[in-house]
């Protein structure tokens, strides 16, 4: 039986390196048997709006780009009451998602996984009236992936990021919320708020500690309080730097859904893309929403 696909690509995405390999990877989904719909993204939104058109019509979405490309094709696919599986070749600069999902960088390897692999159910979040598939947040260099310019990262790569993170370094200023979670409610100024589900986040390993799971129905919450004094700040960084130490300035927690309330907008970042500025945010996980094609174990 054929299996149709829509096969969804991001052109500019890392280093436009998909272009040296884009009809390898279609020829190789030919050999497999299936019926293939291609689709090049021109701009912000096209990977949501093929997905949502598209997508009820195919067995399998499989997309390749950044975590950005990514987040537009799963936002497109929860439009539709039944969704077809997943696949993702990544070729973006970060690739959070697929770090913490085991998939390959080699392009031609990622793609024998789709057709090779077995699908597995994840969780995907809600943000309001959108989603991401990996991390929400807000503060301290959450920007920088989508402040940072194309051009740099198709140059630098990675070290794009870095250049701009330091480039921030004298603008950090805290946001004053009020947090509501299914347990307590607290309200302080913080510097740094992540509500993820990977145990990678802008390249950074090991923020929400070692325990991540992407099918159990939670997302894992940092808080950074905003330090006071130089005593704060070192405290906080060794509490970053050490998950497993317990400090005061941190707060981590296991939530189903989560509420931010803040007077004044706080720009927030949904898988490393601009999520616009918000008053009031409520993230929801919703279990097992999509089913990723990964290799088989």
């Amino acid at each position: 039986m054929t299996r149709k696909m829509l096969f969804i690509f991001n052109p500019h995405a890392g280093k436009s390196q998909i272009k040296n390999k884009l009809m390898d990877i279609i020829n190789l989904f030919i050999q497999a048997g299936f019926k293939i719909q291609i689709y090049a993204t021109q701009g912000n939104g096209d990977a949501v709006r093929a997905a949502a058109a598209y997508g009820r019509y195919v067995d399998y979405v499989v997309c390749s780009g950044g975590d950005g490309t990514l987040n537009e094709t799963v936002c497109g696919l929860m439009r539709l009451k039944k969704r077809p599986v997943v696949g993702y070749i990544p070729t973006g600069t970060t690739n959070d998602f697929a770090y913490t999902h085991k998939l390959s960088k080699n392009m031609l390897t990622a793609a024998k996984t789709v057709v090779e692999g077995e699908a597995e159910a994840v969780d995907i979040g809600r943000f309001n009236e959108r989603y991401f598939t990996y991390v929400a947040g807000f503060g301290a260099f959450t920007d920088v992936p989508y402040k940072t310019s194309q051009e740099m990262k198709a140059v630098l790569g990675h070290p794009a990021y870095l250049l701009e993170g330091v480039k921030r370094l004298t603008d950090l200023s805290p946001y004053r919320m009020r947090v509501e979670t299914e347990t307590e409610t607290l309200e302080d100024e913080f510097l740094v708020g992540l509500v993820s589900n990977s145990v990678r986040v802008a390249g950074f390993k090991g923020l929400q500690g070692k325990e991540v799971k992407t099918d159990d129905g939670f997302h894992e919450v940092l808080l950074v309080r905003n330090p006071r004094n130089p005593l704060d700040l070192q405290e906080t960084l060794l509490g970053l730097l050490q998950p497993e130490t317990s400090s005061p300035r941190l707060i981590r927690a296991r939530v189903k859904s989560i509420r931010f309330v803040s007077e004044e907008p706080v720009d927030w970042v949904l898988d490393g893309e601009y999520g616009g500025a918000q008053t009031e945010v409520e993230i929801e996980n919703i279990q097992k929403a999509v089913q990723i094609i990964k290799k088989k174990s």
